[in-house]
């Protein structure tokens, strides 16, 4: 099921912030993203913001992955305020599990890239983690448009 990335396979950073303990999904998506070939950075629950920021900066990740099963996704504005505060700006924000529609707005609003709820499928998971981490890299210039003929 490996993709075909262009130089090397996009990094991608699973986190949970917050006090949400449940990782069972996170750890899932990130076996996923493994095996669709990219370079998964897992972290442990209980992640503080400044935490996901310095991993993030460390790592030099293409996007970040945000699972949230209780109310800790509204931590994510502040996330999404501290990444640009460190100069993150280009690496996007998904955010997968429990989010009530009225949250997504508001994460939407904050600059996520994109919220999967329960059933969203892997393949779309993995497509749209892919697309991003490829449009990341482009509007840094570390990968030229090609056409495909």
């Amino acid at each position: 099921m490996g993709a075909d990335f262009p130089h090397t396979p996009p990094r991608v950073l699973v986190t949970k912030i917050g006090l949400d303990g449940h990782d069972r999904g996170s750890r899932i998506i990130a076996a996923f993203l493994r095996d669709a070939g990219m370079e998964v950075i897992y972290t442990s629950p209980w992640q503080t913001i400044e935490a996901v920021v310095a991993l993030a900066t460390d790592e030099d990740v293409d996007v970040i992955g945000v699972s949230s099963l209780a109310t800790d996704h509204l931590l994510i504005p502040k996330l999404m305020t501290a990444l640009r505060e460190a100069g993150l700006e280009h690496v996007p924000v998904v955010v997968g599990g429990i989010v009530p529609d009225e949250d997504e707005a508001e994460l939407l609003a904050a600059g996520v890239a994109r919220v999967f709820h329960p059933g969203a499928r892997r393949e779309e998971i993995v497509a749209e983690v892919g697309r991003l981490a490829m449009t990341s890299r482009k509007g840094r210039g570390w990968i030229e448009e090609r056409s495909v003929i």
